[in-house]
C-alpha cells in the first residue's frame, strides 16, 4: 500500500507521542527529533522499530543517523516502504 506524506507524518506523530510523550500536534516535518522533540538515542531506536513495523520498511542502523528531522524520516519511509 502506498503511503502519503500525511499518512506517514501522522503515523510518526503517533509513534513519537507514544514513545516520548510529545503531543502529536508538535510533530512537524521541520522538527528535529533531538533538538525540538527531545527524542534521545534510546527513544530514537524505539521510534525506528515502531516505524519499521507500522510502515513495512527496513531502516538500517547506518541510516538512522541521517534521520535528523521528522521530514527526513518521512522522506526515507516514502522512498523505501514496501
Amino acid at each position: 500500500m502506498a503511503h502519503t506524506q500525511d499518512d506517514v507524518l501522522s503515523g510518526l506523530a503517533d509513534i513519537v507521542n507514544e514513545i516520548a510523550g510529545i503531543p502529536t500536534e508538535d510533530v512537524a516535518l521541520d522538527k528535529s527529533f533531538t533538538d525540538d522533540l527531545d527524542v534521545d538515542s534510546l527513544s530514537m531506536v524505539e521510534v525506528v522499530v515502531a516505524a519499521e513495523e507500522r510502515f513495512d520498511v527496513k531502516i538500517p542502523d547506518d541510516e538512522v543517523k541521517n534521520l535528523k528531522t521528522v521530514g527526513d524520516a518521512v522522506d526515507y519511509i516514502l522512498k523505501n516502504a514496501a
